[in-house]
C-alpha cells in the first residue's frame, strides 16, 4: 500500500517557506510542548499505574533539574535547527515514495541502529573522565522523577542529535518514519524512567528495555547501557537480569 505524498507535501511546502525565526521560534515550541508531553505521560502512568513502585521514593525535585530541563529543551532545538539547515541544503533528503510496509522496516531499521550507536554512547560515557564531566549529573537520580529524562548534559543531548542527523543523511527516511521513531524514542524514554514497572516481566525476555531494565543501570552503572532493548548488552556481556 502507497501513500498519496500530496497528503504530506503542504506540511512540507509550509516548512521548506519558513524563514529562520519562524524556524526558531517553531523549534523552540515544539521541543519545549514535547517536554510537557513527557512530563503529563509520566505523571499520568505514576497516579494510574497500580504496580509497586521500584524504589521506595522518586528522586527529590531540585532547581537543578528544571535548570538542565530547559537546557535540553534548547539543545533539541538547536539540533532541530540544524536539522532543518541540512535538510534545506540537501544533505538531508526526505523520501517521498513510501508505504506502510517501507515506514514499518525503516521505522524499526532507526530504532535498532539508533540503539547500537546509544550502546556505544552510552558505555563510553561511563568513562572516569567523561562521567565526572558530563554523565554524572544523570545518575545523582538514582531513583527518578518526571525531570530525569530531561537531567543531561548539554554535550550528552547534541551527541545524540547528532547520531540521528548522521543517520537521516546517510539514508532517505521518510517523513513518516522519522515522526514514529523520534515519537516511540520520547515514549520509551519516559516510561525507562518511571518509577514503577511498566512492561509484564515476560517483555524482558523479549529482549526489550523495560523500566526495570534501565532502573538497574541506575542501580548498577555497569550494567544495562541500552535504551530500547537489551540486546547488545546481552551480546558484549553488560546485560543484568
Amino acid at each position: 500500500m502507497n501513500f498519496d505524498w500530496s497528503y504530506f507535501s503542504g506540511f512540507v511546502k509550509i516548512f521548506w517557506q519558513f524563514s529562520w525565526p519562524q524556524w526558531m521560534i517553531f523549534s523552540l515550541l515544539s521541543n519545549l510542548l514535547l517536554c510537557i508531553f513527557s512530563i503529563g505521560l509520566y505523571q499520568f502512568i505514576e497516579t494510574t499505574c497500580r504496580k509497586k513502585q521500584l524504589q521506595k521514593q522518586n528522586h527529590p525535585i531540585t532547581a537543578s533539574d528544571f535548570y538542565l530541563t530547559l537546557l535540553t529543551v534548547f539543545c533539541n532545538s538547536g539540533v532541530m535547527l540544524l536539522g532543518a539547515y541540512l535538510w534545506k541544503n540537501n544533505w538531508i533528503i526526505l523520501d517521498q515514495n513510501f508505504s506502510v510496509l517501507s515506514v514499518a522496516l525503516e521505522t524499526i531499521t532507526l530504532i535498532l541502529l539508533m540503539d547500537l550507536f546509544m550502546y556505544f554512547f552510552h558505555y563510553a560515557a561511563h568513562f572516569p573522565l567523561v562521567y565526572k564531566m558530563l554523565h554524572g549529573k544523570h545518575h545523582e537520580h538514582v531513583s527518578t522523577n518526571f525531570l530525569s529524562l530531561f537531567v543531561l548534559h548539554p554535550f550528552e543531548t547534541i551527541g545524540f542529535g547528532v547520531m540521528i542527523l548522521g543517520l537521516l543523511m546517510a539514508y532517505d527516511f521518510s517523513m513518516v518514519s522519522i515522526g514514529l521513531y523520534l515519537l516511540i524514542n520520547l515514549i520509551w524514554g519516559t516510561i525507562g524512567h518511571l518509577n514503577r514497572e511498566f512492561f509484564p516481566a515476560s517483555f524482558d525476555r523479549l529482549f526489550v528495555g523495560t523500566t526495570r531494565f534501565h532502573n538497574q543501570h541506575h542501580l548498577d552503572e555497569s550494567k544495562n547501557f541500552g535504551f530500547y532493548t537489551s540486546i547488545w548488552d546481552r551480546i558484549f556481556g553488560t546485560y543484568r537480569p
